[in-house]
């Protein structure tokens, strides 16, 4: 996409940053904690299977429609304000649909929500993406600084749960044990059970309101208009997958299938496993402690232009997948509460290094008039296919490794720990991108391109 020239009165990296802000907080709001609260609902495996996967339908969405249009038809901004809209109103649904204890919620109006929400929230990855990369000087240099306001928005979203989860009838008057005393108590008291679940289900009244606050703020970021098609091929999503023709751009697209897996088999366990006998973290901290590896991120990602210049696209990338076996692997192994705490840090250097770094390659590699719908492609292995199929997979490692109910947390985590250093030997062994950064994509000179000598 190409960016109108800014009015001087307004500052665009501003707008940028509190765009990834809100658009990451939407998003960190609900989905670690969902994976706890929506099977306490009592869904059938089918059910609870299908709302998980309306994320992962968002994705198919995106690639096939939203980007399209915002490539093609649609100012990006605009398009993001009436997104945000709808999208909010349906997470917020959510709240409302929370059943008495013990009963069953309704299956129906509660995925048919989610499924609206994902449909019109997933594609906003991109496109924010998008509408960051066509309004920055140097995208390579200056996306990590903006993007890393998505991950401060991630950690903030937890914090609020920090007192929503409190039981509050447990924690003595300030007046009578002071301040200090007090604020311990209250830190340290957690909601348990049914009182923990209905409490749990903000996490949808949350999201819909910072929905709505992005909504709002959406049109007045940086004016990015759609780019009508640069050689006559009108689907851009197509003419993105059309490049997957390349070697280099095909091993990403493979690894990048794995690691999306993985990160989401992270998601899938790590609330139960915090919970777990061998970690016994309290229900009020447990997302905190999930945030560590976003406060993490946020000096990484500070450092990702640096690390891309004097390492390149193969060892970063390889680092960030590398990431994921090393947590999994402490996981497995070393499950002592300090350590299964603490390793979490590597997050920032899987989401960083890997995801970020993915989103900044396609910004170089890919022709300017389909960035939207190539963000779309890898999103679609990155927020779909890949999460969709850890999903699957979690779900039948759990029932192979639960004797008796209780989930053997080693095994799982083993499988996830190998896939991860698969997909970093893949990246060490076949990914080799052009060298040298240039003016224009890579992609758009096929003369310039020239696969590396054996």
């Amino acid at each position: 996409m190409s960016a109108e020239p800014l009015a001087p009165a307004k500052s665009p990296k501003f707008m940028l940053c509190l765009m990834m802000f809100l658009q990451i907080f939407i998003w960190g709001a609900w989905f670690e904690l969902g994976f706890d609260y929506i099977p306490s609902l009592k869904f059938e495996s089918w059910q609870n299977a299908l709302i998980f996967g309306a994320f992962n339908v968002g994705a198919v969405v995106a690639l096939l429609f939203s980007t399209q249009f915002a490539d093609r038809k649609f100012a990006a901004e605009k398009f993001l304000a009436l997104s945000h809209l709808i999208g909010g109103a349906a997470i917020m649904g959510l709240f409302f649909l929370h059943p008495a204890p013990g009963e069953q919620a309704q299956f129906w109006p509660f995925f048919g929500l989610m499924l609206l929400h994902c449909v019109f929230y997933v594609p906003t990855v991109s496109i924010t993406n998008s509408i960051a990369f066509a309004n920055l000087k140097d995208p390579a240099r200056e996306f990590g600084p903006v993007r890393v306001w998505g991950t401060i928005g991630w950690i903030a979203a937890s914090w609020p749960f920090i007192f929503i989860l409190v039981d509050w009838a447990k924690v003595p008057a300030m007046g009578d044990v002071g301040f200090v005393n007090w604020f311990g108590a209250m830190l340290g008291t957690s909601k348990t059970g049914a009182d923990a679940q209905a409490a749990q289900r903000y996490i949808f009244l949350v999201a819909g309101a910072a929905s709505f606050v992005l909504a709002a703020l959406s049109p007045a970021l940086p004016h990015t208009p759609p780019k009508p098609a640069a050689d006559g091929d009108s689907f851009a999503a197509l003419k993105a997958a059309k490049l997957l023709k390349h070697p280099f751009i095909l091993v990403l697209f493979v690894v990048t299938f794995i690691d999306a897996a993985v990160h989401q088999s992270f998601f899938y366990w790590t609330a139960s496993f915090l919970k777990s006998e061998a970690v016994r973290i309290p229900e009020n901290w447990v997302l905190p402690v999930m945030k560590i590896g976003q406060i993490a991120e946020i000096l990484t990602m500070l450092v990702l232009g640096y690390v891309l210049k004097n390492l390149g696209w193969r060892v970063t990338m390889t680092l960030g997948v590398l990431g994921h076996a090393a947590r999994f692997a402490v996981f497995a192994f070393y499950p002592e509460p300090w350590a299964a705490v603490a390793v979490n840090a590597v997050h920032g250097v899987c989401y960083a290094f890997f995801f970020a770094t993915v989103y900044i390659f396609i910004d170089e590699f890919f022709p300017k008039d389909i960035r939207s719908s190539a963000q779309g492609l890898f999103n679609l292995l990155i927020l779909g296919v890949g999460p969709f199929a850890a999903n699957i997979l979690c779900g039948e490692l759990k029932n192979l490794h639960s004797p008796g109910g209780k989930l053997e947390y080693p095994a799982v985590f083993s499988y996830s720990m190998i896939a991860g250093l698969a997909g970093a030997l893949l990246l060490v062994l076949f990914f080799h991108p052009p060298k040298g950064a240039t003016t224009e994509p890579v992609i758009d000179k096929p003369e310039e391109y020239a696969p590396p000598v054996a």
